[in-house]
């Protein structure tokens, strides 16, 4: 079992940044890929960016790309989603999520471990 508790959403204006925080419970941290999601209002979940075990590699959803940096802290049991020049359309509850399986996974279905979610909102 790992319990995810999402942190460092807020409101900020267009153009702004934000780092969201992911603290994992257990000491099996290392053995998932991690991954954040967001929902807006009326929309589905998507995927937004994803770490390896290590950290040694990232993948990011092309609207992200360039904008965000996701990152992790094995000793801490942390991930992070440094978000930078932020857009209106970046609003949304974001999502950490945890992925037991191999390699780094963009569906819903494929992470075994969710977050409660943290509000992002940006003010154009």
């Amino acid at each position: 079992q790992v319990q995810l508790v999402e942190s460092g959403g807020g409101l900020v204006q267009a153009g702004g940044s934000l780092r969201l925080s992911c603290a994992a419970s257990g000491r099996t941290f290392s053995s998932y890929t991690m991954g954040w999601f967001r929902q807006a209002p009326g929309k589905e979940r998507e995927f937004v960016a994803a770490i390896t075990k290590s950290g040694a590699g990232t993948y990011y959803a092309d609207s992200v790309k360039g904008r965000f940096t996701i990152s992790r802290d094995n000793a801490k049991n942390t991930v992070y989603l440094q978000m930078k020049s932020l857009k209106p359309e970046d609003t949304a509850v974001y999502y950490c999520a945890a992925d037991g399986g191999v390699g780094l996974r963009t569906t819903t279905s494929a992470y075994d471990y969710w977050g409660q979610g943290t509000q992002v909102t940006v003010s154009s």
